[in-house]
């Protein structure tokens, strides 16, 4: 490794899990083995609330990874971090969530209540598979009062082995109908958590790298954090280059190998040029360098975008076709 490495020029790694580190219940091969070799302080970030640190660790460890509890950062840490913002310190806190989410609060002081007749200062919201109808009203009561409302995401579904079910946004939705209140959000989009990630690595140029463009890469731009996007999960070449600025990485991989080679190479940035014309937000590619292949060509096709304001990507001759979809472009 030399100075040139994507990790030299960063003090630590802010990473999500699912798509990055695993995929379904299998850990992404050779990727434990690149973070130990960045030689970077790592932060394992996840908007799951329903699970404490230690569970994450472990669960973790299972897969192959060396992370310790101290090393997580969950959307449930971040709200509690949060919190100190909004209430003085001992305050009375309802926590609609998992019981973990409670512990976390206890933990930083705050006396936690179970129901609105409780008088509690603030709510924290999150998902417990748990939780039950009186559990919400309790919620909707204190949220009513108007006192401050954290919740620790807002992702609509939970991937799980049987398909998608219902997240902790779809909870902050009914919330949010029922009260006429907009929450707080700690969790990705937003920035509380990788703040509170780099707060907890003692980061001052941290990077965030994730596979999805609508959490982890819109967290980092609305955190200032660069990012890097990897191949390996949700999103690929044509969510990236449709993608509006609020939701664009600084570098793209195929994975999270990338932080231990040359950082140029994986800049979007300074992608190669290719010949190209934008006919009705379409870039038209009329020709590309010879051996300008997969994830380059992809990030040259997405830097030629960007900066002439094409969304999709096309080409009339059927050899550079086939080479953007080689490069995971969905063409015309």
């Amino acid at each position: 490794m030399t100075s040139r490495t994507l990790a030299s020029r960063h003090d630590s790694l802010l990473v999500d899990l699912d798509g990055t580190l695993i995929r379904g219940t299998q850990p992404i091969p050779g990727v434990a083995e690149a973070l130990e070799a960045s030689g970077l302080p790592v932060v394992y970030v996840t908007n799951n609330a329903s699970r404490a640190p230690s569970d994450t660790a472990t669960h973790l460890q299972g897969l192959g990874y060396s992370a310790r509890p101290e090393e997580v950062m969950t959307s449930a840490q971040a709200a509690v971090v949060m919190l100190a913002d909004h209430v003085a310190d001992g305050a009375k806190v309802l926590v609609v969530g998992h019981d973990s989410f409670r512990d976390l609060a206890r933990q930083a002081g705050y006396e936690v209540v179970r129901s609105a007749d409780d008088h509690p200062e603030a709510v924290l919201q999150g998902l417990s598979r748990e939780l039950t109808w009186s559990d919400l009203a309790e919620g909707c009561l204190a949220i009513r009062t108007g006192i401050p409302w954290i919740a620790s995401n807002t992702d609509a579904t939970l991937p799980t082995e049987r398909g998608l079910l219902p997240g902790n946004g779809s909870l902050v939705t009914a919330m949010k109908t029922a009260t006429d209140r907009e929450p707080v959000v700690a969790g990705k989009p937003a920035a509380g958590v990788l703040h509170a990630a780099a707060a907890l690595a003692d980061a001052k140029r941290p990077l965030v790298i994730g596979d999805r463009l609508d959490t982890d890469i819109e967290g980092a731009v609305a955190a200032g954090m660069p990012a890097l996007m990897v191949l390996t999960g949700v999103h690929g070449p044509s969510d990236l280059l449709a993608a509006p600025p609020s939701r664009r990485a600084t570098h793209l991989a195929y994975d999270l190998s990338t932080v231990n080679a040359n950082g140029e190479d994986s800049r979007i940035a300074t992608a190669d040029e290719i010949i190209g014309s934008v006919v009705g937000g379409v870039l038209l590619v009329e020709e590309l360098p010879t051996g300008l292949e997969g994830v380059a060509l992809a990030r040259a096709v997405i830097r030629h975008g960007w900066e002439h304001g094409a969304a999709r990507v096309d080409a009339v001759a059927p050899t550079v076709r086939s080479r953007l979809a080689d490069a995971g472009f969905v063409v015309g």
